[in-house]
């Protein structure tokens, strides 16, 4: 018999708006994760003493746990300390670190994650990988997808501006990525998947045409809705595909050879509008400039304290950071003088701030 639909999971929830944590209690009872509350909930240390405040009348039976977030040896001391109790969910409220390192201990010991984000840094709310440091570098981890995703938009609001302008430069990377493999496809035959391409990429557009600005609602409802969208684009295929092309390896890059520039947004941000030009699709290009600058994202190397040598070792090293992935970098395969050319090029046609 013929294969006609496949299983997909998703969260059982997702919901984005104001005074979300001050409601999870009724969340979690409405959607049977937890009609008693008796949930672990992990938090970071700057906010702690504000989030236990709100969810204390509706979580009265959690035990709240301080994690310093973003480590291996964090995810796996909290691990430990989960296993001293049945918890029937593991809520990480906070920002990536803090949720990427409740997300690897409940998965190590199988036990339902919720999300609820603080902040829209990066793709990380719902995706099925967790980024933790470890013995001087970072890597990726396999975990479960969240069973809910919540966005609180008052938290979001109030934090850094910086934080929100990353997630735009993420989201909006998808369209790239989505290039870069649908190159693979036509050029090495790599197998893609559809539906998670659409839902990369229809939300990252989304965002890329959404008039609005990091301080209305609805634009922020739309950055959300497209770092989950992406997150789950991941978790259909089973690949980062969707939501990582040579823009990452141009951020992987930074990161190894010149640590601590920007943020991972901003510098995914600058690597995708860097690697449209590559392909040379000039329309493409013009829309995610125009929006790049529009939500004060950098467009030229010299925006991150780069120079030009910098970014042409950077662009050099880039394809070695994922030796199995092929994107426009591999396809052109270009030396240090033809990146140096290029970027030239490319400086030129990004011109002023004006």
């Amino acid at each position: 018999m013929p294969l006609l639909a496949r299983t997909v999971n998703t969260p059982l929830a997702i919901e984005v708006r104001r005074g979300a944590v001050a409601e999870l209690g009724r969340l979690l009872a409405d959607r049977r994760i937890s009609g008693g509350g008796d949930v672990a909930v992990v938090i970071g240390p700057g906010q702690g003493e504000r989030i236990a405040e709100l969810i204390r009348p509706g979580l009265g039976r959690a035990d709240l746990f301080t994690v310093t977030g973003g480590t291996l040896d964090s995810a796996l001391e909290l691990g430990n300390r989960l296993r001293q109790r049945s918890y029937d969910a593991v809520v990480g409220i906070g920002g990536g670190k803090t949720i990427d390192t409740a997300k690897y201990a409940a998965s190590r010991y199988a036990i339902p994650m919720v999300t609820v984000a603080t902040s829209l840094a990066n793709d990380g709310i719902a995706s099925p990988v967790a980024s933790l440091d470890h013995d001087g570098g970072r890597g990726s981890y396999g975990v479960h997808i969240p069973i809910a995703v919540v966005v609180d938009l008052d938290f979001v609001e109030n934090g850094p501006d910086r934080q929100t302008q990353a997630g735009i430069g993420d989201a909006l990377s998808n369209i790239n990525a989505v290039a870069d493999w649908e190159l693979s496809h036509r050029v090495r035959g790599e197998p893609i998947d559809g539906l998670a391409v659409a839902l990369a990429r229809t939300s990252a557009v989304a965002l890329l045409n959404h008039p609005g600005t990091i301080t209305d609602d609805a634009f922020l409802t739309t950055l959300a809705e497209a770092l989950i969208m992406g997150g789950l684009a991941m978790a259909i295929c089973g690949s980062s595909r969707p939501a990582s092309g040579s823009c990452h390896e141009v951020s992987h890059a930074i990161d190894l050879l010149l640590p601590g520039t920007a943020s991972h947004g901003e510098q995914v941000g600058l690597g995708a509008l860097f690697c449209t030009y590559l392909r040379g699709d000039t329309a493409g290009f013009d829309q995610l400039r125009t929006a790049l600058r529009r939500h004060g994202l950098a467009t030229r190397p010299s925006d991150l304290g780069l120079t030009d040598d910098d970014f042409v070792k950077v662009v050099a090293h880039a394809p070695a950071t994922r030796p199995d992935r092929y994107t426009i970098l591999e396809h052109l395969a270009m030396e240090p003088e033809q990146i140096r050319a290029r970027l030239a090029d490319y400086v030129d046609a990004v011109g002023d701030d004006k």
